[in-house]
C-alpha cells in the first residue's frame, strides 16, 4: 500500500492581491521574468509596472486585479511549484483559471487571454448593473439561502462559500441594503459589506458570462493531467468539454469552496499548497474547515 503524501494546489481569486506582488520573483527567477515579459506583450500594457509599483488602490480595479492576481499564481506555480508532485487542483472563482493551467488543460498564453476578457466583461457587467457583496458571519448556510431566497423584489442570492461559518451573498446595492435587516434579525453575527466592484457569482454577471463563453466555445480544452475540483459543483474533473461547460456557468453560479475542500479531503488530499496572492485566503479558510490539515504557501 501505498505511504505516499498526497498534494493539492490550491488558487486564490480576487481579494488576495498585494502592492508589490511578483517583483521579487522577476528579479531572482530567470524564467519567472521571460513569462512576466510575454504577459506584458500578450496584454499590450505593462501589467509588471502595477504589480510591482503600483498602489493598492491600483490593484483593486478588476481589469488589473484578474490578470495580476493570475499572473503571481501561475508563474509561482511552474517556477517554484516544478518540483513538487501535486495531485489535484482547485481555484477560487478566478483561481480556477490558474489551476486550469497547472492541469495543463489549457496554456498560459490562452488563460491569460481570457482572464483579460472575463476581467473587461464583468467591469462592463458592474457598470451596466451595479451591485455588490457582503459577507455574513455566524449564520448557517441554510437559513442565509432561505432569506436570500425570500427576497423576491431583489436579486440577492448566495455567492461564496468559504469556509463554515461564512458565506458571502452577491446582489443589487438595493437588494443587499435591504437584507442586512433579515440577516441580523436571524443571528448573524456580523454582515459586513465587501470592497468590491460589482455582484459577482450572481445573475447580474450574467451578459459577462455570455461574452466569456463565447470566446471559450472557440478554444480547445485538454484533458487534465490531474483532477480539477470545479466551483460550480466541487466535484474532481478530467474530461476536457466539462470542464469547458463548468467554467462557462462559474461567472453565474455560487463558488462552492467548503464543499471542495471537504471533497478533496475525503478522496485523500492530505497536504494542500496556497499558490499566489498573499498566502493567506484560502489557507484561513482551510483551517475552520479542518484544523488538522496542513497548508503553506508555496
Amino acid at each position: 500500500m501505498s505511504s505516499e503524501i498526497k498534494t493539492a494546489f490550491i488558487f486564490p481569486g480576487q481579494a488576495s492581491q498585494f502592492k508589490g506582488m511578483g517583483k521579487d520573483l522577476y528579479e531572482t527567477h530567470k524564467a519567472a521574468r521571460k513569462l512576466f515579459d510575454e504577459a506584458n506583450s500578450i496584454l499590450g500594457y505593462q501589467i509588471t509596472d502595477v504589480m510591482f509599483e503600483g498602489s493598492d488602490e491600483d490593484l483593486k480595479e478588476t481589469k488589473i486585479t484578474q490578470p495580476s492576481v493570475f499572473l503571481h499564481s501561475v508563474i509561482k506555480a511552474i517556477v517554484l511549484g516544478e518540483h513538487i508532485p501535486f495531485r489535484a487542483v482547485a481555484g477560487h472563482s478566478l483561481g480556477e483559471f490558474s489551476a486550469l493551467v497547472a492541469a495543463k488543460v489549457i496554456d498560459f498564453k490562452t488563460a491569460l487571454e481570457l482572464v483579460q476578457l472575463r476581467a473587461f466583461a464583468m467591469q462592463k457587467a458592474c457598470e451596466d448593473n451595479p451591485g455588490t457583496m457582503a459577507a455574513i458571519v455566524g449564520l448557517e448556510d441554510s437559513k442565509i439561502e432561505e432569506i436570500c431566497n425570500a427576497m423576491s423584489d431583489h436579486i440577492v442570492v448566495a455567492a461564496n462559500y468559504n469556509c463554515p461559518g461564512q458565506l458571502v451573498i452577491s446582489g443589487s446595492i438595493a437588494g443587499i441594503s435591504a437584507i442586512e435587516k433579515n440577516m441580523l434579525e436571524a443571528g448573524a453575527k456580523r454582515f459586513i459589506i465587501l470592497a468590491v466592484g460589482g455582484a459577482f457569482h450572481s445573475p447580474l454577471m450574467e451578459p459577462a458570462r455570455l461574452e466569456l463563453a463565447a470566446a471559450i466555445e472557440k478554444l480547445n480544452f485538454n484533458k487534465a493531467q490531474v483532477p480539477i475540483y470545479q466551483n460550480v459543483d466541487a466535484l474532481p474533473y478530467l474530461d476536457a468539454d466539462i470542464i469547458k461547460k463548468n467554467l462557462i456557468l462559474q461567472l453565474t453560479s455560487p463558488v462552492r469552496w467548503t464543499q471542495t475542500m471537504n471533497h478533496m479531503i475525503s478522496d485523500g488530499i492530505q497536504n494542500f499548497y496556497e499558490v499566489g496572492g498573499n498566502g493567506t485566503v484560502l489557507s484561513g479558510f482551510l483551517k475552520r474547515i479542518n484544523r488538522e490539515l496542513p497548508i503553506s504557501s508555496l
